[in-house]
């Protein structure tokens, strides 16, 4: 007999997201992410026929949202949700998480932090000791201050690249703006900290670290099994 082969990642990620599926009620308001580990979230409650609303935290999300025939909200239109579920590029074991490889950082900090309550789903390889070092923090900035905040994040001892498409431009959010990414050798040290320094830079929208933010984390591993982790508890 052969072990059988590990899932493949797009595997582990439906796998995480079919767990957060079981989170959901009809006639709940949610924050739905982005990224392609949401886009199975989001395929799995058309199936399953739920009466949900959403507000979605990118364009790429409410075109897909609308591909689905589900219920988009605008964030005007709700005092909270009852739930936001999204993706992550890093999460520690605080469950501090880092965000914005998909540009989208600024809008769903915006949508977690309207939420009763913010599930991560993801598969256990984001889970790291230190946030930065791996994968870069983005930092979402206004054109005009692009080089003044690059000047003084490498001061703070960060790699920081301009985000660009390939060869081409800079990549934009879905504000408009540019993004910075910044990697920190060794990691991050204190992830509060460092966001009330990154934010005080003027010029600076939205940096992607999600400090006291997510409260419930589902992590799917190379088998399949889904890790639920809240902060706190071992």
């Amino acid at each position: 007999m052969t072990a059988e082969e590990p899932l493949t990642i797009d595997a582990r990620k439906r796998a995480a997201a079919l767990a957060a599926l079981e989170l959901i009620q009809d006639g709940m308001q949610l924050g739905l992410g982005t990224g392609s580990t949401v886009e199975h979230l989001l395929g799995a409650i058309a199936e399953r026929g739920l009466d949900v609303a959403g507000v979605p935290t990118s364009e790429a999300t409410e075109a897909y949202c609308r591909e689905l025939d589900l219920r988009v909200l605008h964030p005007s239109e709700v005092e909270s949700l009852d739930l936001a579920i999204d993706g992550a590029d890093e999460l520690d074991h605080a469950l501090t998480a880092t965000k914005g490889g998909g540009g989208a950082l600024l809008r769903e900090k915006v949508v977690a932090a309207m939420s009763e309550r913010f599930v991560v789903i993801a598969t256990t390889d984001k889970l790291v000791d230190r946030l930065g070092h791996s994968f870069p923090l983005p930092i979402e900035v206004v054109p005009f201050a692009a080089g003044p905040v690059t000047r003084r994040l490498r001061e703070r001892g960060y790699d920081v690249q301009l985000r660009t498409a390939g060869e081409g431009p800079a990549v934009v959010t879905d504000n408009g703006n540019p993004l910075l990414d910044a990697r920190m050798v060794g990691g991050i040290e204190d992830p509060a900290v460092e966001e009330l320094w990154i934010a005080a830079l003027p010029g600076v929208v939205e940096c992607g670290l999600f400090v006291d933010l997510v409260d419930h984390a589902l992590l799917a591993d190379e088998d399949g099994r889904v890790l639920s982790l809240e902060p706190g508890v071992s």
